[in-house]
């Protein structure tokens, strides 16, 4: 069973006109899989994952130090106060036994988490963080998708896409002036709040895959939980997109942002540049 892993490393931050910190931001790079693990987090023994080792490649500049651990047991009120930002790469229902072995999280840890976001503990979702949580009875949305803003129906198979990108003046989308086309697994996704900031829209036209058949959508977006700052991007499947620089440079934004090191203008513009959001593939 595997306890805490005390892999710390180092995450290089890219932007301009931000004032140096004397001291590391602590962040939790949590990557607990309760169903499918993606290869990017997956560990083989007490070896770093490929996630871990392009972050730890960023460190020589950074000023941020990461905790990566999959043990749901970890998330404790005591825990999440020793963190100025958390990061989610997850899947599946965290309170219930995992594929890749780690213990689960508690009803309480959940709680907490929320709890620490909506008090103004910055918080950032990666790719399947999206796909983390069930449905409640009756049909409910999760207050931990309530948190987010959105989440994953599913995804096609790995193909070239593209993502529009609707705000380059968002930290780390200087360069995003013509967008993201890359191949990866691209989410589609719903349950979108009316408040979101969208930063990237997915470009679903000529994709292959029923769930596809649908106008563009919010595929990366940042808004307010109470008094935290939330940032989710869907993308982050394939190896080759976390070693690339763009991605890089988007992921490092969110951290700017949510750490509030930066600002930025997050009105809600969900209805203005995905006026068809709520139109979902037919099933």
């Amino acid at each position: 069973m595997i306890r805490s892993l005390a892999l710390f490393c180092v995450l290089t931050v890219v932007s301009s006109g931000v004032l140096a910190e004397d001291k590391p931001a602590q962040i939790l790079f949590f990557t607990k899989s309760q169903r499918f693990e993606h290869t990017v987090i997956k560990r083989t023994g007490d070896q770093p994952s490929y996630a871990e080792k392009i972050l730890d490649e960023l460190s020589a500049k950074g000023k941020f130090k990461i905790t990566c651990t999959k043990d749901g047991t970890f998330i404790t009120p005591e825990n999440l106060a020793k963190f100025d930002l958390i990061m989610f790469y997850t899947s599946g229902d965290l309170l219930k036994p995992a594929k890749d072995g780690s213990p689960p999280m508690t009803e309480a840890g959940k709680s907490a988490l929320l709890e620490a976001v909506k008090n103004g503990k910055p918080f950032m979702a990666v790719h399947n963080a999206l796909a983390t949580f069930d449905r409640l009875p009756n049909n409910q949305v999760d207050p931990y998708i309530e948190m987010l803003g959105g989440e994953s129906i599913g995804h096609g198979a790995q193909q070239k896409g593209k993502n529009v990108c609707v705000d380059t003046k968002f930290p780390g989308c200087a360069e995003l002036a013509d967008g993201i086309d890359m191949m990866e697994e691209w989410y589609s996704n719903k349950s979108f709040q009316k408040d979101l900031h969208v930063i990237l829209v997915q470009e679903p036209k000529g994709m292959n895959g029923a769930l596809y058949l649908r106008p563009p959508y919010p595929s990366t977006w940042a808004r307010m939980y109470g008094k935290g700052r939330v940032f989710v991007t869907s993308i982050g499947h394939r190896e080759d997109v976390w070693s690339n620089p763009v991605y890089q440079k988007l992921l490092a934004g969110g951290i700017e942002w949510t750490l509030g090191r930066v600002e930025a203008d997050i009105t809600p513009n969900i209805e203005k540049v995905t006026p068809q959001y709520a139109e979902l593939p037919k099933k």
